[in-house]
């Protein structure tokens, strides 16, 4: 054991069974433990077990890094002496002398040991640890009281609630105590458990305990002490969402007393109070109707609080309420002074721009963290059919949202400020502009930066609900802020870039002289700005811009993706990724105007132009994904020693790795053969978490598309794992794992036979069932289709069981090759096995109508079988049988197939 001598002694001394508290606590205090010891708990976010209610300890504490390892090693050892958990809590309770950081990190280890050992203490340990806890729950330290309630609160997140019936009764008791420490520790450890055990508090398992705890944590509201005040109101705020019966009988009291603490002179109790009124919004507005106008007149002053924690949890109240259908009456008459309130929120702090780097203006060559991978929008990749219709997915857009200062990843007043704008120009529309438009030209024109930067963001967070009276004023406007691009603050190019971005719609809807091309020319200078954060605020914002002006782009194609090649030789790693998704998106948005003969050198650019630079990125995808796994298996092995890996950067690597895929097609080829990704996509597609295991299926189904030779060796291990995942449970995994088994028939053909029993029962079980979303049951069909194509006699003697299904999903989307294939694979099963189409054929007939230009064989199939098929039934038949026909079906089949 590496570390001082001290320590060494100590840890011997334990392994003898001799060793005394007090030099447990200084051999503890030299080991260094104490996971977690040091961090600082999160203002205002409950739920944080680990660290709640303790400030930074002094450095002799710290974790160790050098022996954190033999350190828990060595704990591990201890453990299995059954006093060494006494020794631990004689040292938190009883060991005055020594000093207080030293006995609440024994307490924190003691902690730890009941989350990993706790059913194998002996009861008698077990005991004297409650007792202990129970008669120190008062200690004069505040630190002590706070490690004591962590300890309490552990103890009874692991199912022991039950079995310490006596502990909700005496912490109640407690709170009578004439001693404040006593009273303030068991409010302490009240508070925890209801953060942490709210559900089983308000069950029938322990006798409903709340119907007494609430109305004696109302008793405390007036309390004298604020730190009290402010644990009652915190340990009742609990059961608001839940509509806890046991605080529904108390309403109307628990809502007057919040109104007795509205002026309160400790912050955190205001904070509670403005909490529980958001909530109370959701849950029991009718309680609050009859004080609307005095909660909204209060609201506004609390968002203006000089404490910022209390303000955020004010400006709550305007997002909630905007939700609300009463919001429009309730609020029309306070906007006069609810507006400057919320645009003045809108500015950076002083400290907001210290964590921005504001101050930093070029800061390009600093590479990022390998952690810096994750981009700010991230959505797992579900792969989806284009739909004739709308050509979209049924996924939630939120990449609009209010997130222009993701470094500040936290939740703050300006973050709040702004949407709360965003949705209540949702709400009053036009009607909100006489009460904006004043602050607006003060703003925009400011000589401060900070100013003039929260007037950019106020434009922007109007865009969407007051979009039609802001057109008078936009050929103004849209000049200054393209102007603005050019600001020589970063953080004022940056949001102007987001803003100008919420009005793209309106500017490809003018001339594109007039101000497309000047936005364009722009904001293809700011994608190579000196400063990440405005990198990639232009690079989201072009791809907005790409998204609406799709095939007005072609004229520029050659200047844009110069600029976007150049970029890739410019960017660090996490703006790689933006970059890339804003190449998707333009090849999405000028489709096949990349192919047309006289660009076909940009086509060219696209794939083989960017090859020096995706080597890089390609590679640094394939560490990220190893390193990710390595770290899993660590901790799996040891979760004591080794933290679990954020397994979101994985994800993103996967996805960027299946962009990277789709991008460059056969040309990726080369960088796979180099690589062991198969290997890591093998481990991908076990994960336990869903999300990784969808992104390794795109991936597979993409590899398989460009570069099939390398992953045909592995199918025999990958499509077990294929058919396990067939599990509607988990939508987008399903989906995933669907697309991924056809796009392998495809290329697989006829060898594709031995693994058709391991997915065709589920695949056929999925189509059949009810209300299975649009995006699987499309997949299924396709790769049903697709199966049948290669390997008709293993499917055909199922087509009955999904024929009906299978057409109806299939008539909606758009001629394209895996439609082809798919319907290649029908019409020969149909071969193989009439009988099973003949009691749904009007739904194939139906099915086959929907084809707006099919290939010249695929319409020879169809012919054959509609003529097939009203030859065998005859004339008669078929003419009883086609009245039942819609008209425009009729029509359609007569014209193109003449039956």
């Amino acid at each position: 054991m590496r570390g001082g001598g001290g320590g060494q002694s100590a840890v011997c001394a334990a392994e003898i069974g001799g060793l005394s508290g007090v030099e447990l606590a200084r051999g503890l205090n030299r080991l260094g433990v104490g996971p977690g010891v040091s961090a600082r708990p999160l203002p205002g976010r409950a739920g944080n077990q680990e660290v709640r209610g303790l400030g930074p300890h002094p450095g002799s504490v710290r974790a160790n890094t050098c022996c954190e390892l033999p350190a828990s090693q060595k704990l591990e050892q201890l453990n299995q002496y059954p006093d060494f958990n006494n020794y631990l809590i004689f040292v938190l309770t009883k060991l005055k002398s020594e000093d207080e950081p030293t006995r609440s990190l024994s307490g924190l280890i003691l902690k730890n040991n009941v989350k990993a050992h706790f059913q194998n203490f002996p009861n008698g340990v077990t005991d004297f640890i409650k007792s202990e806890c129970l008669n120190n729950i008062g200690d004069s330290s505040p630190l002590i009281r706070a490690t004591v309630g962590i300890l309490i609160t552990t103890i009874a997140s692991k199912g022991e609630l039950q079995n310490w019936p006596d502990l909700l009764p005496k912490l109640c008791s407690l709170l009578d105590s004439e001693d404040y420490n006593t009273c303030e520790g068991a409010f302490g450890a009240l508070q925890k458990i209801c953060e942490d055990s709210a559900e089983i508090l308000d069950s029938d398992v322990l006798d409903r305990p709340l119907n007494i705890m609430i109305p004696k944590f109302l008793q405390f509201f007036k309390h004298s002490s604020p730190k009290i005040r402010s644990h009652a109101v915190a340990c009742v705020n609990q059961f608001i969402i839940s509509r806890t019966q046991a605080l529904m009988l108390h309403i109307d009291s628990f809502i007057e007393n919040l109104f007795a603490l509205a002026g309160d002179e400790e912050p955190e109790v205001r904070k509670n109070v403005c909490r529980a009124l958001v909530m109370l919004l959701e849950v029991r507005m009718d309680r609050l109707l009859p004080h609307m106008h005095n909660i909204v007149e209060y609201m506004l002053q609390r968002t203006q609080d000089q404490d910022e924690n209390v303000a955020l949890e004010a400006c709550e109240f305007w997002l909630t309420l905007a939700e609300q259908p009463i919001c429009k009456d309730v609020l029309m008459r306070h906007l006069p002074k609810l507006i400057p309130v919320l645009v003045n929120g809108m500015k950076y702090s002083d400290i907001d721009i210290i964590l921005l780097k504001g101050d930093v203006e070029e800061d390009e060559t600093i590479p990022d963290s390998e952690q810096d991978i994750r981009p700010r929008f991230h959505r797992s990749r579900t792969v989806a059919q284009q739909h004739d219709e709308d050509g979209i997915e049924e996924e939630d857009d939120d990449d609009d949202e209010i997130d222009d200062d993701d470094t500040i990843s936290d939740w703050n007043l300006r973050k709040c400020s702004a949407a709360a704008l965003d949705v209540l120009a949702n709400v009053y529309r036009d009607e909100l502009l006489p009460h904006i438009l004043p602050l607006l030209k003060e703003l925009l024109f400011h000589h401060e930066w900070v100013v003039k930067e929260s007037g950019i963001l106020v434009l922007g967070a109007i865009a969407e609900g007051c979009m039609q009276g802001m057109i008078p004023y936009l050929p103004e406007l849209i000049p200054h802020l393209i102007q603005c691009l050019s600001d020589k603050k970063a953080l004022v190019r940056s949001i102007t870039c987001w803003t100008l971005s919420r009005y793209a719609h309106w500017v490809v809807s003018q001339p594109p002289d007039t101000y497309l091309k000047p936005l364009m020319t722009e904001l293809l200078k700011r994608i190579l700005d000196s400063n990440k954060r405005v990198q990639e605020a232009a690079c989201s914002a072009f791809a907005t811009l790409e998204e609406e002006a799709c095939t007005e782009l072609v004229p520029y194609l050659a200047y844009i993706l110069d600029t976007l090649v150049f970029a890739f030789s410019k960017y660090q790693h996490k703006n790689l990724l933006i970059l890339y998704d804003a190449i998707g998106t333009l090849a999405d948005s000028v489709g096949h105007h990349l192919n047309k003969p006289c660009l076909s050198s940009v086509a060219t650019a696209l794939q083989s132009g960017f090859l020096p630079y995706c080597e890089p990125v390609y590679q640094r995808c394939v560490n990220l994904v190893q390193k990710t796994l390595a770290q899993a298996m660590l901790n799996n092995a040891q979760p004591d020693q080794y933290e679990a890996p954020d397994k979101d950067f994985m994800i993103v690597a996967l996805d960027l790795l299946s962009g990277l895929a789709e991008g460059l097609g056969g040309n990726i080829e080369q960088l796979v053969a180099r690589s062991n990704i198969l290997t890591l996509m093998y481990q991908c597609m076990q994960d336990k978490m869903p999300e990784v295991r969808q992104s390794s299926f795109a991936l597979l189904g993409d590899l398989t598309k460009a570069c099939f030779q390398h992953v045909k060796p592995c199918i025999a291990d990958f499509m077990p794992i294929l058919g396990t995942n067939l599990n509607p449970e988990f939508i987008s995994v399903c989906n995933n794992a669907t697309w991924a088994i056809g796009e392998i028939s495809i290329q697989m053909g006829i060898e594709m036979q031995p693994y058709i029993p391991m997915v065709l029962h589920q695949l056929v079980e999925i189509i059949n069932r009810p209300n299975t979303p649009k995006t699987l049951l499309e997949n299924t069909a396709i790769t049903i289709g697709r199966l049948g194509y290669v390997c008709p006699q293993e499917v055909a003697p199922m087509l009955q069981q999904f024929i009906r299904p299978w057409c109806t999903s299939l008539r909606n989307i758009r001629d394209n090759e895996e439609k082809d294939s798919a319907f290649r694979g029908i019409c020969t099963m149909i071969s193989v096995n009439p009988s099973g189409v003949i009691q749904d054929f009007i739904f194939f007939c139906d099915a086959v109508a929907s084809w707006i230009n099919p290939k010249d064989d695929l319409r020879d199939m169809f012919c054959k079988i509609l003529h097939g098929f009203k030859n065998q039934v005859g004339d008669e038949n078929w003419r009883r049988f086609s009245d039942q026909f819609p008209l425009p079906l009729k029509e359609r089949l007569a014209a193109f197939y003449g039956v």
